[in-house]
């Protein structure tokens, strides 16, 4: 079992998210005031904590959110999850995973740019929303 360590949203894409104190999940949409909420398969962004670490030793100013991440997790092993896993995050939110890695921006991320290398394209997990509700720091994830 783990923690959710930031909730992070953003109104448009293409920008960093920000980290909020709660967000909330709509079953079969996302994050409610979120740029990737919709009706497809990445409503909701995944990203551990341990892996950010390795990249704030190069860029120690990174701020939660930058990777574009939703969900920043800590405690829990996002790497064994596979697509079609669930996950139970606070009280009631339940996500399925629906995606695992996604292709970098045509020119690469700032990220990828400043240290040589993104995360996100191996490490993030993208999900759907099977089950709504708040999500807030603190708030444990497990996977079903």
């Amino acid at each position: 079992m783990g923690v959710v360590e930031a909730v992070c949203i953003s109104a448009k894409k293409g920008v960093v998210k920000k980290a909020q104190e709660r967000v909330e999940l709509k079953k079969d949409w996302g994050i409610c005031g979120d740029a990737h909420a919709g009706t497809w398969h990445r409503q909701v962004s995944l990203l551990a904590g341990e892996s950010i670490d390795h990249v704030k030793e190069i860029l120690p100013s990174l701020l939660d959110g930058a990777f574009a991440e939703n969900l920043i997790t800590r405690g829990i092993d996002l790497g064994t999850l596979a697509i079609g896993s669930k996950l139970r995050v606070g009280d009631s939110v339940v996500l399925q995973i629906t995606q695992i890695g996604k292709e970098c921006h045509n020119s690469g991320c700032a990220i990828k740019k400043a240290t040589g290398d993104c995360i996100m394209p191996r490490e993030g997990l993208f999900a759907r929303v099977v089950e709504g509700g708040n999500v807030e720091p603190s708030d444990e994830i497990m996977p079903l």
